[in-house]
């Protein structure tokens, strides 16, 4: 939890603000997850705090949705080439990688337990 914090600081993800007259704000709530190395091994625990979007409406509070997520087709058409061409392929984690995307409308969230102002 302390790094999920600690890069959505470092990536100045939020600010906090008193709520303005006649907006309204989205909860918020940690996911929790355990990775496991390929033999089943423990590798980490992860956790991410993830704003509550389901009270949001479409057309009130956003307008489009986008996941830049890739399929499983996809990613075994890139190692199906890689491994044809001989090429040597990496594996990374990309911590808060949803983050790089731009948000054009204005989001309230309440802070979380834990947080101070």
């Amino acid at each position: 939890m302390k790094q999920e914090i600690k890069a959505l600081e470092d990536n100045r993800t939020w600010e906090i603000v008193d709520l303005p007259k006649g907006k309204n704000t989205i909860g918020s709530k940690w996911v929790y997850k355990i990775k496991y190395k390929a033999n089943g091994d423990l590798e980490r625990f992860k956790a991410r705090l993830v704003a509550k979007g389901y009270n949001q409406k479409e057309g009130l509070d956003y307008h489009e949705t986008f996941s830049p997520v890739s399929t499983m087709v996809t990613v075994r058409s890139v190692i199906s080439v890689a491994a044809s061409k001989g090429w040597n392929m990496y594996q990374m984690d990309v911590y808060n990688a949803f983050l790089q995307g731009d948000l054009y409308e204005e989001v309230y969230m309440e802070i979380h337990h834990g947080f101070r102002r």
